[in-house]
Formats: structure tokens, sequence, C-alpha cells
């Protein structure tokens, strides 16, 4: 019979990299954060095969004393925290004392440092659980790491490591994201010994011109809010700057990246009058707040966190955004307000025909447009022809006639025509509905995509001609690394170039000249929330995206068959009432509503 025991140093120290040091980045993450919470100005990293041969951090922070080098790899031996206080209002970037003795228990780690009014720095080496005494070493005030070969002893874990230009990726990203933290501090990159980022100190505005571009800072809007010990601050774009991705979305709480569902929540709020709900707002957002109010020891990798007052940063972050926002459309010049409502929905509504101005008392012209002549009357015709015998038809309206139509089991009725290229109109035995044919044919595909993906079942469509599309390194490397995940939702995305992509294949329910907008969606879902949260707790809002992408478009001209089928469909969709967004689908106007609107009978 199994007996319990205490598991070796060693192995407790690679089962805790597993958590903490899930690959070169996360490592990187720890040491950037380390010499920020040392007070180092000039931060310098050096990576080598994507960080998996090499990978250095240096710094001109306080350094360790001689006597407490070799307790810095140790694990859980930290400077920053003591006590259970200490841990509900942490203020420092790390705090638990498990970076460097988790990187010591995976790699080979060598740690030198100098502090002040110190001769000279002193260095130790460790690998395998084994630690070199310390030995003096040149070296100016402060710290320097390196980490070399990552999971050398451990070859199983290792190979779920991806490609050099993969984990240099996310190596980047993580070094720009601490960099928009800190503009008052100088950063500089090395990959195989080749610049690729350097960063001098710089105000805000400068470093995020620097990382994001002059275009970002061309159309931006600074964000400024203070009330009592909450401050909000930084720069959000403009809706003319939305992105189709999420990828220029920078919060910060307490000067730590994260990603906050309350946070990104008040930020769509803000966004969500002015901009296409298919297009994303790009921001560099700092909150502020007492540390007691935040807790970050939620995760592992310090991502997420947890706000004691939830609600009310909600709403402090809404408002504060959304007078920014508010006041700068308002200087802007002012526009019609029917061309500026189907700008924001992305909508050309007045080629389509719209309400056009008429004193009150007279009636207005409207556009009302049926996809075919005399369509409804085509309809009945149509389903009037019965095989009677073999090569023989005959036409029997007198049985299949409109009564017979409004008697049916089709609730829904059948479609009439469409008005404007947004509405479907129908009869029904009660009178008219009106249906928002984009919002009711969003629901069907997001039903039909949830049963499918539920059941593993997700059918796929080849591309004749794979549609290929620019990418970001971040982009490319989630290809490399989510195969499975992609697989799962019924995608074939692969890399052609270090910058390009190309879709093969995409879920057969979707449209397939989406293919590019689809792709990205998915591809920065699975990177900013990792497969096996994007596929589980976030399932309904990744198809429900893809769903959008797919569903007719409002001026989009459909045949009396095309609307009838999106008709028959809600009927045999559950939930079809409501889009994915919770507005209505549809309405029922009666005939005895109708008869009131012209005082019939009176």
């Amino acid at each position: 019979m199994p007996t319990i025991h205490i598991l070796p140093d060693l192995l407790i120290n690679q089962i805790a990299a597993g958590e903490v040091i899930e690959r070169p980045a996360s490592a990187l993450k720890e040491l950037l954060e380390n010499s920020l919470d040392a007070g180092a100005t000039e931060i310098a990293v050096q990576l080598e095969g994507g960080g998996i041969k090499l990978l250095r951090v240096r710094d001109n922070g306080r350094g360790i004393a001689p006597e407490q080098l070799a307790l810095a790899l140790l694990r859980h031996a930290t400077s920053k925290i003591s006590s259970l206080g200490d841990l509900q209002r942490v203020a420092s970037m790390g705090f638990r004392g498990e970076a460097l003795a988790s990187m010591a228990a995976v790699a080979q780690v060598a740690l030198t440092s100098r502090s002040a009014n110190v001769e000279h720095a002193w260095k130790i080496e460790t690998a395998n659980g084994t630690q070199s005494a310390p030995a003096p070493a040149a070296h100016a005030q402060g710290t320097s790491v390196e980490m070399r070969e990552l999971y050398f002893n451990t070859p199983a874990r290792r190979k779920f490591l991806k490609s050099e230009s993969t984990e240099f990726a996310w190596c980047e990203e993580t070094f720009k994201r601490i960099a928009l933290s800190r503009p008052d501090v100088a950063f500089s990159l090395q990959r195989d010994g080749k610049n690729v980022w350097q960063f001098p100190k710089q105000n805000l505005p400068q470093r995020i011109t620097a990382i994001l571009g002059n275009e970002f800072g061309q159309h931006a809007v600074s964000v400024e809010r203070q009330i009592g010990p909450l401050h909000l601050h930084g720069i959000a774009a403009l809706p003319a700057y939305s992105r189709s991705t999420r990828d220029e979305q920078y919060f910060f709480a307490n000067g730590r990246f994260v990603r906050d569902k309350v946070l990104m929540h008040a930020v769509r709020q803000a966004y969500q009058d002015i901009l296409h709900h298919q297009r994303h707002p790009a921001f560099v957002l700092f909150l502020d707040m007492p540390p007691e109010q935040v807790d970050v020891n939620v995760h592992p990798a310090k991502s997420e966190v947890r706000f004691r007052e939830s609600q009310g940063i909600h709403q402090f972050v809404f408002h504060a955004l959304q007078d920014a926002l508010s006041a700068t459309m308002a200087s802007a010049t002012p526009v019609d307000n029917t061309v500026g409502a189907a700008s924001a929905a992305n909508v050309p509504r007045q080629q389509a025909g719209s309400y056009n101005t008429a004193p009150f008392g007279q009636q207005q012209t409207m556009a009302f447009n049926a996809a075919q002549p005399q369509a409804a009357y085509k309809l009945w015709e149509e389903n009037a022809l019965v095989r009677e015998d073999v090569g023989r038809v005959s036409t029997r309206q007198e049985d299949v006639g409109l009564k017979s139509y409004l008697h049916s089991d089709h609730p829904l009725g059948f479609a009439l025509g469409q008005l404007s290229g947004i509405y479907i109109l129908a009869q029904n035995q009660q009178g008219l509905i009106v249906v928002d044919m984009h919002a009711a044919h969003e629901r069907i595909v997001y039903e039909r995509l949830k049963t499918a993906f539920d059941a593993q079942q997700m059918p796929t469509q080849p591309l004749l001609i794979p549609v290929t599309f620019a990418a970001d390194t971040l982009d490319v490397a989630t290809v490399e690394e989510q195969q499975e995940a992609l697989h799962q939702l019924g995608f074939d995305i692969a890399p052609i170039s270090t910058h390009t992509l190309a879709v093969r294949a995409m879920p057969a329910l979707l449209k397939q000249s989406h293919a590019e907008a689809v792709a990205r969606e998915v591809l920065h879902e699975l990177r900013d929330f990792g497969a096996s949260r994007a596929l589980t707790e976030r399932r309904n809002e990744l198809l429900a995206t893809l769903a959008c992408h797919s569903a007719v478009r409002a001026n989009q001209q459909l045949s009396l068959p095309e609307m009838n089928a999106i008709l028959r469909e809600m009927e045999q969709t559950e939930r079809a009432d409501q889009c994915n967004h919770g507005r209505p689908t549809w309405f029922q106007v009666t005939l005895q509503e109708l008869d009131a609107m012209f005082m019939r009978g009176k």
C-alpha cells in the first residue's frame, strides 16, 4: 500500500515551475518584475533561441547583499512580504518567492549581483538542484540573471515548447507590456545579438507612440479621472482607429498588466454607442488604487485580479472613459444623426433608402424593396404545384392558397419582402411579423455552432483557394501552438512565412468570405485567454463572435426562399426570440393593432 511521504525539494520546485515558468516569456516576466521591484532605471534583455537557449536580464537596481545571494534561489524566500497583512496589501510586482527557485529547478541559472557600498559583485550558479558557493565577479551595481537551456532536465516538458520564433514572439509581447507600464525606465531587447527594441526614459505618450506607432497617438484621447484613492489615466483611441482584433488593448492595475472581466466590460460599455460590435477599441489605461482593494494573489502568473468593490470599479472606469470619449466627440464637427448612426453601425443605410425629412402631418417616403417582384404571389404559385402523376403537374391554388398558409404550422408566417435591407416583413395568421434578419440569423448560426462544438462534430469546409493575410508574430505563434484547439473549432490555419498565415479550411457553418476576420477573432481569443479558457468558460463568447461574422449583413438582398428559410430556422431554434447580445429578433403587429392605426371600424 502506498505511503504518504514528503516530496524532495527539487521535485517540488519542478512542479512549481509548471505553474510559474510555463515558457521563456513567463520567466522573462518574473525577472523584469524583480528588476522593477529593485528600483532599476535601466533594464537590458538578451535572448538566444527564443529564450530557450539563453535568457539574460541585467538591471541597475539595488542589488542583493552577498550574504543573501544564496537565499534568493530558495523557494518562498522573498524580501517583499513577511505576514498575511503584507500579502493582503502587496504593492510590489513579485511577492511569492517562487520564480527564481522554479527556474533553478528546470534550467541552468546564474545569479550575479552587487549592492551599494560593496567592493565587487558576487555570483552563484545552480543546476539540477545543486548550488555553487558564492564567488567574486565583475558587475556594476545591480543584478544579472542568466537562465540557460530551459527544461534541459525535463525533456517531456521541453517538448511542449514551441519553435524559437514562437517563443520569441511571446517574450517580445511580455517585454512590450512591461515597457508600457514603466515609461520612466529605460529598456532594451536583443535577439540573437541584434537589437530589436531600445527605449530611453520617456513620458507615457512617447512610450505608447514608440510601441504602438504614431497613428495610434494621432487618433487617441487622453483619459484622466480621480475620485478619492481611485485614479484612472492613459490614452484611448477614437472609434476611427478601431481594430478588427484586441491586439492593442493594455490595462494595468497598480502597474500590473491584467486581463479582468470587470474592467473589459466597463471599456466595452463606454464604447458601445460609438463603435460597431465587430470592431475593438485600442487603449493603454492605468488604474491606481489602494493595494488592499485588489487581490493579486488569484492566478499563478498574477495576470488576473479580484477587486474588493468590483461594481464601484466598473462604474468608475466606465464613466471616466465615456466622458473622455464624449468630450472629444462633442468637439468634432456636428454631423447628421442619421449618417452618424449608420456609420457607427458600419451600415451605409442611405444607399438602401431611409426615412426622408418631412413636415409633421405629411406622409414620408419609405424604401420598401422586395428581392423579387410579386414575390409573395410567386411563392404561392410555386407551392401550389402538386405532382399528381408521373410527368403530370397540376395547379390547385384553391387548396393551397393564402388562407391555408396562414393556418399552417409556421407561427412566423411567410415572407412578403425586405424593408430598408434590414428587416424581413412576413404575414402570419395574427397579422404582420417584422424580423431583424441579422439578429435572427446570428442566433441561428450561434445555436448550430454550440451544438456542433459540444458534440465534437464541427463540420469543416476546405477552401478551394486558401485565404492568406498578414499577421503579427504573436498570431503566427498562436497558430503554431494551438493547432489542436483550432482543429477542434473546425479551422485549418498554417503559417506560410514569419508574418503571413493561410486559412485552408474553416467551419462549414461560417461564411467563407469572412475567413480572415473570423480567423483573427479565433487567434486573438486563443492568444489572450489560452485554449483551455477559450474553449470552456469563454466558449459562448467565442462562438457568438463567430456567429456574428457569419450572419447575413444589413443591405444584403435576400430572395423570398432565403427569407422563408430564415423564418423556418427561427421556428426550430432555441432562444430564437433574442440575438446573442440580448436584443429581440422579431415583433408581431396584429391585425387589430393595424386596424387601430388606420381607425378602421370607427
